[in-house]
């Protein structure tokens, strides 16, 4: 008689605003990729980047490397910490100037990949599905596996649901996932991608009704952000180069504008972030696809980020998100 009078309840649903509200304390996640950004998880550039040497200098691919260990960095010298920090800083105070709340993630002291944590998670409506990464190095706490712990106790202690850990013999990065909009999400497969995290990724999403589509990358492409970039409800940023014709039909479909990156800026164009919708955050040394953004209705802030970006991300790759409300 006692649980007769007990019933449980499985509405509203996890992701809902008042169960997020009730249970979680914030409405957390995102919904799509250009609402306005309440948080944000950022990693600043320190010490950890002081194991790139000069003398892994190759210059075949005219960048230090360590097969071993799992790195690269796009230069002929050695990582100049403090002016990455100061381009870091001017990120995080434009931010701030937007109403965006700031995170920290620590990183492991060994891992000089950890300024890019975009790739340590992939945020929908209600939570974050933390990913996996491929890179591996030899020894004990070198190359990219690993991150997953830090992000994952990084959002644990703000209040963060995780909705999702890509396990089993899944390898995905953030980077590879962009929001088309509230019902169709995309996913990039290439070297650092697969298909079984990709099958992980989809069936988290058909909980909240959202389709997801496959993306196979071009070459030696990494992340699905190297190629389209959501920057307005209704407009991507988008490098053709790297995307497989059909997809801009799907693009297309759903009613979304591609404006194409400018030859002029190389790929240097398309690794922005959208702070609102039609207001990013772009390099400053990328003129051409900026006057494209402005042609079309888009504000652009530009940020100088030429040392941070030796590492191989960008601001949209450094950043990652954590909600984003109309409110």
């Amino acid at each position: 008689m006692v649980l007769s009078q007990m019933t449980p309840k499985a509405e509203p649903a996890f992701h809902e605003h008042e169960e997020q509200l009730r249970v979680w304390g914030s409405q957390w996640g995102v919904k799509n990729d250009v609402d306005q950004i309440r948080t944000i998880l950022v990693h600043r550039p320190g010490k950890e980047l002081g194991v790139i040497t000069e003398d892994k200098y190759d210059p075949q691919i005219e960048a230090l490397i360590d097969k071993e260990n799992q790195w690269y960095f796009r230069s002929d010298k050695a990582p100049d910490i403090a002016a990455m920090q100061e381009e870091h800083d001017a990120l995080i105070r434009t931010l701030e100037a937007e109403d965006i709340k700031v995170v920290y993630m620590d990183g492991s002291p060994t891992d000089p990949d950890a300024i890019n944590v975009r790739d340590n998670g992939i945020v929908i409506n209600g939570g974050i599905i933390i990913t996996r990464m491929g890179i591996v190095g030899e020894k004990y706490g070198t190359g990219r596996r690993g991150e997953e712990a830090y992000v994952t106790r990084t959002v644990a202690n703000i209040g963060m649901p995780i909705l999702h850990t890509i396990q089993g013999n899944g390898l995905m990065e953030g980077g590879s996932f962009c929001l088309l909009d509230e019902k169709h999400a995309a996913i990039g497969l290439s070297y650092r991608g697969n298909k079984a995290a990709a099958e992980q990724v989809r069936q988290v999403l058909a909980i909240q009704n959202i389709e997801l589509v496959e993306v196979p990358l071009t070459g030696f492409s990494l992340h699905l952000d190297g190629a389209i970039v959501m920057v307005d409800h209704d407009k991507a940023l988008v490098n053709v180069e790297r995307l497989p014709f059909w997809f801009l039909d799907y693009l297309k479909k759903l009613g979304i504008k591609p404006i194409f990156t400018d030859y002029r800026d190389g790929t240097l164009g398309i690794n922005c972030l959208a702070t609102r919708p039609g207001r990013v955050l772009a390099y400053d040394d990328a003129p051409w696809t900026a006057e494209c953004l402005y042609k079309n209705g888009v504000d652009v802030i530009p940020l100088k980020y030429i040392e941070c970006r030796k590492k191989g991300g960008g601001i949209h790759c450094g950043t990652l998100p954590l909600i984003r409300n109309e409110k």
